[in-house]
């Protein structure tokens, strides 16, 4: 799973990195359009200009996905007088809450190096590492630096629990009535994918993770934008010093909501909403090609 996950980061940084562009207030009036973002930042700074932050994420995602799988069991067990009995889709939806807001403890320093990384311009090598951006957040803020923006990545990472009930919703409407059961321990992931994997038609999977992708990002992503946001202000660090603002508008997620609505409108919470959905579709065949060949392979 670990190996499915890494695939699945490296198809979709390049999607994440424009979407991060977008949402930034500061840079995003220099793109026109996904594909003019996507032309720009390689004729600027080459094609690995679009994987700028990718080391922090990739270092993490056995973290995360561990704590994912641990705290779904967990939260699943609580709701569950049996594991081998299936849950409903309420139950499912709200183990993947849990699980995202437990997930969000080491998504928010991960996702706060990855958004600075992303959003440098230049080829400057002194923002190329992920180990010196962590440093020089941590030397003037400490450990409370590092978790700007945590708040905003739990309520975000809520989306988990949309995304599982939209797959096992999916699954479930489209399963073959001819279908063979498969024992399995509905409070574990991990038994519940590899259940599904046998019993299900690989179109159905790819149905199910596409609509549960466009699902979990749709159900939370103003608060994404809300999050990039602050993770990407440092006003110690990026304000001059004769500047005459009061204080930094994206210091809490109220400011945030309340100035980004003031300035750019309604529409500002979704945007960097298109290459975030269309980026569905390329990480799921490349997730659910990996994970049949893994499947294959150990059959």
């Amino acid at each position: 799973m670990i190996t499915v996950g890494v695939v699945g980061l490296l198809v979709a940084h390049p999607f994440d990195t424009v979407k991060v562009r977008f949402q930034n207030p500061a840079i995003y009036s220099k793109y026109k359009s996904t594909f003019n973002a996507f032309s720009t930042i390689v004729r600027e700074e080459r094609f690995h200009g679009l994987y700028k932050g990718v080391v922090a994420p990739l270092a993490t995602c056995a973290l995360i996905n561990g704590l994912v799988f641990a705290s779904y069991k967990f939260f699943m067990r609580a709701q569950l007088d049996d594991p081998a009995s299936v849950p409903t889709l309420m139950q499912v939806g709200l183990a993947g809450t849990g699980c995202g807001i437990v997930a969000s403890l080491v998504a928010t320093p991960t996702e706060l190096i990855k958004i600075r990384q992303q959003n440098v311009l230049v080829n400057d090598p002194s923002h190329a590492s992920a180990a010196k951006v962590a440093m020089a957040i941590f030397r003037q803020h400490g450990v409370r630096g590092l978790y700007r923006g945590l708040t905003a990545t739990a309520l975000r990472d809520t989306g988990y629990g949309t995304y599982f009930l939209a797959y096992e919703a999916t699954c479930r409407y489209f399963k073959p009535p001819s279908s063979r059961l498969v024992d399995a321990d509905h409070s574990s992931l991990l038994s519940e994918i590899d259940a599904e994997a046998y019993s299900m038609p690989w179109s159905v999977l790819f149905l199910a993770g596409g609509l549960a992708g466009i699902a979990g990002w749709v159900a939370t992503f103003p608060m994404d934008l809300v999050k990039t946001r602050m993770q990407s202000s440092d006003p110690s660090m990026t304000q001059p010093s004769t500047a005459k603002l009061p204080k930094d508008p994206f210091r809490t997620i109220l400011s945030t909501v309340i100035h980004s609505h003031r300035t750019e409108g309604s529409s500002v919470f979704f945007r960097g909403l298109t290459p975030t959905l269309i980026r569905s579709v390329p990480v799921n065949i490349a997730t659910f090609s990996v994970y049949e060949s893994i499947v294959h392979m150990l059959s």
